[in-house]
């Protein structure tokens, strides 16, 4: 491409510096013919207007005296013929004394009527410039004529002398021309590394369709925190508006968190960010070339659906855990109970069994006579078992119902999961002896769906009440690539995809109150 440019500018170049001379050597011939018909013409018209020549126009033999005359001024004006005649054209005077008294070749009649005559005529002596005035006397009438001319060969050495200056002024302009483009070709070449357009628009082509093909999100982000490249799959995780390209990160509204990951330059490996829609796993390198820094790479992938199956995942773990637990102790339960009888003590075998029974089942009873979603009644019981494996109070207000298909059972489980979940790892860490107490509370209440969580923990620290739902946000530490403090995140996110609100107080405690729109089944059906 840089040499075709180069042939292409160079051919440009001659062009225009052949043009350039043909105008130059027309104007110089314009010019030259132009000087020689004004210095004729001045000539003509003081021969014409000399007293002597009037004079001897008007003796009976005027040729001896005209003709040394016009001798002298031809020669001391450098034109090539001075010539005085009669009105009829017979000469009075010539360079060739041998034309004296033959009749002048060209045209004179507008000069015998007093006007002036400039025109091109081939006459004794070649081709030439030449002019024609009247010699008038003092009554103003016309007793003769002047014709003053310079041959064309004349001008055309005139305008050769001048034809080298042109010639080295083009070479000049032409050799400049050239260097110049040299120069730009170089460039375009250092430019494009040295690839012709072909390779360039093939690797356009395939670089392009790669980009836009991937499954993952890919951004570069330069130096100054502008967005320079963002691709389909970036575009959608991100919501980035239209002409987001070369906006800088702060003005495209993404969350802080993530855009200083995008902008200081730290290599990151599989960190979680969470958008107002997504659950994004980011990671970002240097983009080098050649040892220069040229900005950030940056690549995401889509974990909103893996991150809600994980925290369902979890809450089954627990369960699990707190179910093997339970049949391990169990088992010493019923092993005791069967030791009580075999000793003897039936009664005490009996009271034993039947306050086990009691503490188990009222939780239950409480949970299952609630009208409540049995996604949410399987997660309390669950929760229970997991409460009591903990040592913690968990509590079930007495009438807590929650309206089945009222929320989707995802959501349902993201919601009191995580809560739930986060109110135990705030009692667990409170010393021995102090009061382990989570309560939950499900109702309806102004065509809102309310679900309360309270616990007897710490509280929130006054820096993280209005942080709590934001990425990272956790009171055990940030843990490794970012992976704590999704979980409230996550809720947050939910509740607003559903139009809801969420509100948080304490200390003393902790109170998460969740409030989300009653939507009937009519208006569910027709929506």
């Amino acid at each position: 491409m840089a040499t075709q440019t180069f042939v292409l500018q160079v051919g440009v170049a001659l062009l225009v510096v052949a043009v350039g001379l043909a105008a130059a050597y027309v104007q110089a011939r314009r010019a030259q013919t132009q000087e020689a018909t004004t210095r004729a013409m001045s000539v003509a018209r003081t021969v014409a207007s000399t007293p002597a020549v009037v004079e001897a126009l008007a003796s009976a033999t005027p040729t001896p005296a005209v003709q040394d005359y016009a001798e002298d001024v031809r020669r001391g004006t450098g034109t090539d013929f001075v010539v005085v005649m009669t009105t009829q054209g017979v000469r009075y005077s010539h360079p060739d004394p041998a034309q004296v008294g033959q009749r002048f070749i060209g045209h004179i009649a507008a000069a015998v009527r007093g006007g002036e005559v400039v025109e091109d005529y081939t006459g004794t002596l070649g081709p030439s410039r030449r002019v024609v005035v009247p010699v008038e006397s003092d009554a103003g009438e016309v007793v003769g004529l002047v014709s003053v001319g310079i041959r064309r060969t004349a001008l055309s050495r005139a305008v050769s002398e001048q034809l080298p200056g042109l010639l080295l002024a083009g070479a000049a302009a032409a050799l400049l021309s050239g260097l110049g483009t040299g120069l730009v070709s170089r460039r375009t070449r250092r430019q494009t590394l040295g690839l012709g357009e072909e390779q360039l628009r093939e690797m356009y082509e395939y670089y392009d369709a790669v980009l836009h093909a991937v499954t993952e999100g890919l951004l570069l982000v330069d130096q100054d925190g502008r967005l320079q490249l963002a691709n389909d799959e970036a575009v959608r995780l991100l919501g980035l508006p239209q002409g987001a390209s070369g906006r800088p990160l702060a003005d495209l509204g993404l969350s802080p968190a993530l855009t200083a990951a995008l902008s200081d330059g730290v290599r990151r490996e599989d960190e979680l960010h969470v958008t107002d829609a997504r659950v994004l796993v980011l990671g970002t390198a240097p983009a080098m070339w050649e040892g220069r820094r040229l900005g950030t790479v940056a690549t995401l992938r889509d974990r909103t659906d893996l991150e809600h199956l994980t925290g369902e995942l979890d809450s089954a773990r627990g369960l699990t855990e707190a179910l093997r637990s339970q049949a391990h102790e169990s088992a010493n339960r019923i092993h005791t109970i069967v030791s009580l009888i075999e000793l003897g003590h039936v009664d005490r075998a009996l009271d034993f069994a039947t306050d086990e029974l009691a503490v188990t089942q009222q939780l239950t009873d409480d949970v299952v006579a609630a009208d409540t979603e049995p996604a949410l009644a399987a997660l309390l019981v669950g929760k229970s078992a997991q409460a009591s494996e903990r040592g913690i109070d968990l509590r079930i207000a007495p009438g807590a119902q929650w309206p089945t298909g009222a929320v989707p059972v995802r959501d349902v489980v993201t919601i009191a999961g995580n809560l739930i979940d986060n109110a135990f790892d705030a009692v667990a860490g409170l010393p021995p002896g102090s009061e382990r107490r989570v309560e939950v509370d499900a109702r309806v209440d102004d065509d809102h769906l309310v679900l309360e969580v309270v616990d007897s923990g710490p509280g929130l620290p006054e820096a993280g009440v209005g942080a709590v739902v934001r990425r990272g946000f956790s009171t055990k530490g940030e843990g490794r690539a970012g992976r704590r403090g999704i979980g409230l995140a996550l809720v947050a996110q939910t509740i607003d995809r559903l139009g809801g609100t969420l509100d948080v107080t304490g200390p003393p405690g902790a109170r998460f109150v969740v409030s989300l729109p009653l939507v009937s089944r009519e208006e569910e059906s027709r929506a």
